[in-house]
């Protein structure tokens, strides 16, 4: 008998002001200093491929085991411009077939072999690294999302790796307010509905 599970909200949750929002990815040392210094990516990072960015920071950290999986040993937040990220969502294709949004399986692979840009939605994370309630957005950017991306979204770029070890550390010492009390301040981001109903996000 298939297991029916319960349904879980998808919302883009991020930090963000008026003009830019907070993404984070994670990297090897030989990508990431380059990066910092640049204020954008240089190489070794390639831009022909797929990158993905996450606006949880907790999310993040599960991904990346608070820092700690090979290549993934340096955080960066990216600060990016909130009209790069909306075209991002405008062009986007869900990488899962989801009924409501796709009629049906034809158009949604016509529309993965067509667009630049991938969503797909994970359970969020609380800082204990366990499954919230509601999904969690992570963007996937190729080709032409890629080099607006590098050449024309990016503010600013940080490295929170520091923030990644002090909050684990709190966790592990079961100072769970403290940890809390870290976490960047992130909040439902508001979505057109044109974007929303793109991205399979809800209200």
């Amino acid at each position: 008998m298939t297991e029916v599970r319960p349904w879980q909200p998808r919302i883009v949750r991020a930090a963000y002001t008026d003009s830019s929002l907070s993404v984070y990815q994670a990297y090897p040392r030989e990508i990431a200093e380059p990066a910092l210094r640049a204020g954008t990516f240089v190489t070794p990072f390639k831009r022909e491929r797929m990158t993905w960015i996450k606006p949880s920071f907790l999310w993040m950290m599960y991904r990346s085991g608070w820092a700690e999986k090979p290549n993934q040993e340096r955080i960066l937040r990216i600060d990016i411009d909130r009209a790069g990220f909306e075209w991002a969502l405008a062009h986007a294709a869900l990488s899962h077939f989801q009924p409501g949004v796709h009629t049906d399986r034809d158009l949604w692979r016509a529309d993965v072999a067509g667009s630049p840009v991938r969503v797909q939605w994970d359970p969020d994370r609380s800082v204990r690294l366990e499954p919230e309630p509601w999904r969690a957005i992570q963007v996937g950017l190729s080709g032409e999302a890629v080099e607006r991306y590098v050449d024309r979204w990016i503010v600013h770029i940080a490295d929170v790796t520091d923030l990644a070890h002090s909050t684990h550390a709190a966790v592990r010492e079961g100072r769970l307010d403290d940890a809390l009390r870290e976490l960047p301040a992130e909040r439902p981001y508001p979505l057109a509905e044109a974007l929303r109903e793109r991205v399979g996000a809800d209200s």
